[in-house]
């Protein structure tokens, strides 16, 4: 390879020297730079590397130092997201059920490019994928793109939309393709929704993007525009099922063969279902902290899911609603 080929890339691999090799407690000599640089077969001296420094800031990474007795060490004191902002974008993707395990893997090994082998080490002990309930459809992203470009070109879209069955297989709700105008996109529930006007009923609807499969633009323009102007989306996605914490128990819940598609959104595809010795029901053992939140889901449920099991989990369930209703029955 020519001599000087290295060289067109001086300013590159000095930043990415000074984002992955410094932060505020570690620091690099000019001398040692240097001899980083050299592994790139990419030779310096001292004067060009202090204008390379300052040259960095064209990257987005500011430049600073500090002096221990005779030496003095140079770091990225600015770069484009510091650690916390990393760690609370971490967070995100790690807490986000509708990207997949895949996916957040990969996500996260990008942010890793943006901080330092040492605050890497702390992000490290921070990341944990694994065993959390995750959507398995892959194609999301391209989901969210083909919505935009529709949003953008003002037309609707067309689509079949997936539900599971019992044998955790996710297969079309119907034989003929949805099609629907989109207007929004929005996070509730921990899940990703297209809220868009359902063509056919003139009604708002919503839809979850990880179930939707075969996106296609029409050349129909979008419907609903009068019904969107007054639409509030932070509204319509207000309803999310509350976290608190409570005893771990293995519940044995019952359930109308309708609702595995909600069971298996809440506790994962990995949970057991086999058929119970009444027609038309279902059954799964979940691990759930017992709360009055979990018995406020089993409540909004209704008729269509009941608790086997264990009798003390039972028991706090009936007692629960005998309660709500003695608050009913009385003088006001």
């Amino acid at each position: 390879m020519p001599k000087g080929t290295h060289q067109k890339l001086k300013l590159y691999r000095l930043g990415r020297i000074m984002l992955k090799s410094t932060d505020e407690e570690h620091g690099l000599t000019i001398n040692e730079i240097k001899d980083k640089l050299a592994e790139f077969e990419i030779t310096a001296d001292r004067k060009s590397l202090y204008d390379d420094l300052r040259e960095l800031e064209v990257l987005g990474l500011g430049i600073d130092s500090y002096t221990i007795g005779r030496n003095t060490y140079y770091y990225v004191a600015e770069k484009p997201f510091e650690i916390a902002e990393t760690k609370l974008l971490v967070d995100s993707i790690q807490a986000s059920k509708f990207i997949t395990e895949r996916k957040s893997r990969k996500l996260i090994k990008k942010l890793m490019e943006n901080v330092s082998v040492y605050e890497e080490a702390q992000l490290n002990r921070q990341v944990v994928v694994s065993g959390r309930i995750k959507t398995m459809n892959e194609s999301i992203y391209y989901n969210v793109d083909e919505i935009h470009n529709a949003i953008s070109n003002n037309r609707s879209i067309c689509f079949d939309y997936l539900k599971w069955d019992l044998e955790k297989r996710l297969v079309s709700r119907k034989d003929e393709p949805y099609e629907v105008s989109p207007w929004a996109l929005t996070i509730s529930d921990e899940n990703y929704y297209l809220v868009g006007y359902d063509i056919k009923t003139d009604k708002i609807k919503h839809y979850r993007v990880d179930k939707m499969r075969g996106i296609r633009m029409t050349d129909n323009a979008r419907s609903g525009k009068e019904a969107f102007k007054q639409f509030n989306v932070a509204s319509y996605a207000k309803e999310n099922f509350s976290m608190y914490g409570g005893k771990e128990v293995a519940v044995l819940l019952a359930f109308k063969d309708e609702l595995v598609g909600v069971m298996i959104d809440r506790f994962g595809s990995e949970i057991p279902i086999h058929r119970s010795k009444d027609p038309g029901w279902s059954e799964t053992r979940v691990d759930v902290a017992v709360s009055n939140q979990f018995f406020g889901w089993i409540f909004a449920l209704g008729s269509d899911v009941r608790i086997i099991g264990p009798q003390d989990v039972r028991d706090d369930f009936v007692k629960q609603i005998s309660d709500t209703k003695s608050l009913y029955h009385g003088n006001d």
